[in-house]
């Protein structure tokens, strides 16, 4: 549904807009791409895409296959492919993410930890020395 360059594709295809005048609480998990541009308290997964718009404020944990950020969340972030963070975006919260792209002017107050493209935690030196020390006690 997203190209690298921040851009939507196909908006048409979207199962779940939640437009700029609404405020909905409550947890929403679907497969279906969804678009938010109001407010969203509670929880957000999909197995597929999230688009947040520039004004949109989302008070949740998320998680998607891709997520595009232009507004604030405040909630931890799981993104198992691609998480772009445009100019605008305010991320209160935890990251985990396969691939990042973070445009200048993004904020985060949160911890980032890759786990790579295929989901799996890049940093194999570090586990590695873990298990030695774990290995030595």
């Amino acid at each position: 549904m997203f190209n690298r360059e921040n851009k939507l594709e196909k908006f048409k295809d979207a199962e779940t807009v939640i437009g700029a005048s609404i405020k909905v609480k409550g947890n929403f998990h679907g497969q279906g791409n969804i678009i938010i541009e109001g407010s969203l308290e509670g929880s957000l997964k999909t197995d597929a895409s999230i688009f947040i718009g520039e004004k949109a404020k989302v008070v949740a944990s998320v998680e998607a296959r891709d997520l595009i950020v232009n507004g604030e969340i405040k909630g931890n972030v799981s993104v198992k492919n691609y998480l772009s963070l445009g100019s605008t975006a305010k991320i209160n919260g935890d990251i985990q993410y396969g691939e990042l792209s973070i445009e200048k002017g993004a904020i985060i107050n949160g911890q980032l930890l890759s786990t790579g493209p295929a989901g799996k935690k890049i940093n194999e030196k570090e586990e590695g020395r873990e298990n030695k020390l774990k290995e030595e006690e």
